[in-house]
């Protein structure tokens, strides 16, 4: 059975990366996105513009697992000090070696 990541996203952000000018996005580092992130296995991203309904295909996409990183930014949706994320990889295609993959 393949494993899923599945993130609701704002529409800004949804439109951006299917766009292809957001190529990362990003979750705070706290416990709940530690459990889902660090030590998982993953094959496939499913993003959803909101919650739409499991047959609205329009508001979905689907990416591969391209593993994350950790860095400190400053962004408007985080408030105005820099906070740790996760930046998950948006991209159909491998990125550099900075990426972590579970088990490296």
């Amino acid at each position: 059975m393949s494993a899923t990541l599945t993130l609701s996203l704002r529409a800004e952000y949804f439109d951006a990366i299917r766009d292809g000018t957001k190529l990362e996005e990003f979750r705070l580092v706290k416990p709940y996105w530690r459990k889902r992130l660090e030590g998982q296995t993953y094959d496939r991203i499913v993003l959803t513009k909101g919650y739409p309904a499991r047959d609205d295909h329009a508001r979905r996409l689907e990416r591969p697992w391209r593993g994350y990183r950790t860095i400190t930014l400053t962004h408007p949706h985080f408030g105005p000090d820099p906070v740790e994320v996760f930046a998950i990889a948006m991209t159909a295609r491998q990125q550099s070696p900075e990426n972590k993959e579970p088990g490296t």
